[in-house]
């Protein structure tokens, strides 16, 4: 049994790695007749249908993911993304928050988060995690550009400017692009 799992999870794993998010989905489907319980064969099932734009398969695959291991911080952060990309905020918030208890230097959560407290218009609580999200990464100008733009939202002028120069000094383009949007 054991070796009948692994088989067709490494199969849908290679499938995944190709691009190829549908052949993944049926091998990883195998995988769990064969062992319902296969922690890592929910979750990349969740990934490969968020892949395929099927975003309510995706959202019940890291759910049974959840179940069988309920503080996978990288499968919070996944459960989030995907209520964030059918604007269901508040649970996106509710699974980053967790994501973030559970591993505080998931940097992705601190940054969903961020991005899932702007569309509810939380903007100082979303500046705040995304001034995690850009500590814990650096040299990510998304991250850099939202803060950004959570900084021009709540009115505040020189902490944009630093951030526009802390941007322009590794990525020109997206600090152009910032300047451009908070001056607007």
């Amino acid at each position: 049994m054991d070796m009948e799992r692994w088989r067709h999870y490494a199969r849908a794993r290679f499938f995944l790695l190709v691009n190829k998010p549908a052949r993944a989905v049926e091998g990883l489907e195998a995988a769990l007749r064969v062992d319902p319980d296969f922690h890592r064969a929910a979750t990349s099932l969740g990934y490969a249908h968020g892949l395929l734009g099927k975003d309510e398969l995706a959202l019940k695959a890291f759910r049974r993911a959840l179940e069988i291991k309920p503080k996978d911080a990288v499968v919070l952060f996944d459960l989030g993304f995907i209520h964030d990309r059918l604007r269901q905020y508040e649970p996106a918030i509710e699974a980053f928050e967790q994501a973030v208890a559970l591993n505080p230097a998931l940097d992705r959560a601190w940054y969903g988060l961020g991005l899932a407290r702007a569309h509810r218009g939380q903007h100082e609580q979303a500046a705040l995690a995304l001034e995690k999200a850009a500590q814990l990464q650096p040299m990510n100008p998304h991250a850099w550009y939202a803060l950004g733009m959570a900084y021009y939202t709540i009115g505040e002028p020189e902490k944009l400017a630093a951030t526009i120069a802390h941007l322009d000094r590794f990525d020109p383009k997206m600090a152009h692009r910032l300047t451009q949007e908070s001056s607007a």
